[in-house]
């Protein structure tokens, strides 16, 4: 596993920029050190970390002969929202290009950016560690660094609040899987609240 690390290392140097290979590495501890807290596979979490924004410094041509290549539909918001394509592209290019097989890793690459309702830990993990990996300096990262300490839940529900309000005052349209996330959130709160 080791040698693949600094494989994979090798090739993120070469593809990203200086500044996003060093967040790819931030958001790989963080997700170490979250799946260490909650229970999941540390090995899947720092390899779904390294690799999250594999494609993240592509041009849109380099995007969408992947799309094209392996038949992958973007809907009306995904075409229109630029920022999305490296969770979809580096899904993909992490399955047909390097040979990753597990799902799990997968689809955590592939859900990073918008999240979706019924998310797996995986998913979670690497969704959170994302928004509070030690690179980050957005307004409100101390409040999510606490929350995910505290509670994954209680950070999903921050986390995708502060981005559909971000999107809402950027005037942006939001992804659809984004809304099922906050909304799935939401109704649980409620239900527990009964």
């Amino acid at each position: 596993m080791e040698n693949k690390i600094n494989e994979y290392k090798d090739l993120l140097k070469g593809r990203l920029k200086e500044k996003r290979y060093y967040h790819s590495l931030c958001v790989a501890d963080e997700a170490k050190r979250l799946a260490k807290k909650y229970g999941a596979n540390e090995d899947k979490a720092y390899l779904a970390g390294l690799l999250h924004d594999i494609t993240k410094n592509d041009d849109k041509e380099t995007h969408f002969k992947i799309f094209n290549k392996y038949k992958y539909s973007l809907n009306e918001i995904e075409v229109s929202s630029q920022k999305l394509w490296h969770a979809m592209s580096g899904s993909i290019y992490v399955k047909e290009v390097l040979g990753i097989k597990d799902e799990e890793i997968i689809s955590a690459i592939r859900y990073h950016t918008t999240a979706k309702s019924s998310m797996t830990l995986l998913q979670k993990i690497l969704y959170l560690a994302d928004f509070t990996s030690l690179d980050r300096d957005y307004t409100d990262v101390d409040v999510m660094r606490i929350l995910v300490d505290v509670s994954m839940e209680k950070a999903m529900k921050y986390a995708l609040s502060y981005t559909i309000n971000e999107l809402v005052g950027k005037g942006a349209a939001i992804h659809p899987d984004t809304i099922s996330a906050y909304n799935e959130i939401m109704l649980k709160e409620k239900s527990d609240d009964i």
